[in-house]
């Protein structure tokens, strides 16, 4: 539904009162203003009741305001550029305390994905990742860091897990992905903006017969509907700062989850790695004293 959201406004427009044409032509004009209005503060701007306001969302096939406000975010997620959410932020943060509020949405955003992630979907995922002959974690942009966390640990429980990424072009992808075929498993990470070089790398993938999970926001992500495996964690924009707090919160739960399921092998890696980290001093430790 977040998807075609102008698409419905444009389609239902001439059954629009002369009230919910203002709010239409508002929202179509000033997405970066409106994604973030309560409904009262929307129809004071374009001079209408604030039951106008969530009539309208009614007459667009929403349940509520708030369920047309979750849509106009997440499509204001993908079209906003970044010196545009500059001056979003900056209007929502205006007289507030930045670190309090910043804080506290991200609090908010990893209780959101408590409520939206499925558990017998996240566990569908846990097995995929122990059953995969060999594992391939994609993630462009921002969401490269994702990708990066999740196989740096990925990488001390298995001996197969190759981070596909740092390529110049999209070509070079392919050319990472294109031993991937029927038993191996592509988790492909992408959030706001999303990036077109994780979602046809992904495709390539499904191509060559290769398992998929996805790890995005919302149903609105295009990589969402490309694997039966898919698992959910908003994602807002904080100024041109995307939050990624309940994403690696996620991917945090992943590891540890495969972790526990292979924790005899764990215990042995990491018995090798301490040693070696205590042999070539790779740690500082608490009781050690500087030298000259």
């Amino acid at each position: 539904m977040n998807s075609d959201l102008m698409k419905r406004i444009t389609e239902r427009r001439a059954g629009f009162s002369k009230g919910q044409r203002r709010i239409a032509d508002f929202i179509t004009l000033n997405l970066d203003k409106a994604a973030f209005m309560t409904a009262y503060a929307l129809g004071k701007t374009v001079g209408v009741s604030e039951s106008t306001v969530v009539r309208f969302a009614t007459e667009l096939g929403y349940d509520g305001y708030p369920h047309m406000q979750r849509a106009l975010r997440e499509y204001a997620n993908t079209r906003l550029t970044s010196v545009q959410r500059i001056d979003v932020t900056s209007e929502r943060l205006k007289n507030r305390s930045i670190l309090k509020t910043v804080m506290e949405s991200d609090v908010e955003k990893i209780r959101k994905t408590l409520e939206v992630v499925d558990e017998e979907t996240f566990n569908r995922a846990v097995e995929r990742i122990l059953g995969a002959r060999h594992i391939y974690i994609l993630g462009m942009r921002i969401s490269s860091f994702l990708a990066d966390f999740l196989g740096f640990y990925l990488k001390l429980i298995f001996n197969n897990v190759t981070i596909v990424g740092g390529a110049p072009n999209e070509g070079d992808i392919f050319e990472q992905l294109f031993r991937a075929g029927e038993g191996d498993l592509v988790i492909g990470i992408s959030f706001p903006r999303y990036s077109k070089r994780t979602l046809r790398g992904l495709r390539f993938a499904l191509d060559r017969k290769a398992d998929v999970i996805s790890i995005t926001d919302s149903q609105a992500s295009p990589i969402a509907g490309i694997s039966d495996c898919t698992l959910f964690a908003p994602s807002e924009m904080a100024s041109f700062v995307d939050s990624l707090v309940a994403p690696l919160s996620l991917i945090n739960a992943l590891i540890i989850s495969v972790g526990i399921r292979k924790k005899e092998e764990l215990i042995r890696t990491f018995e090798d790695l301490e040693r070696i980290w205590e042999e070539y001093e790779t740690y500082e430790t608490s009781d050690s004293s500087i030298q000259d």
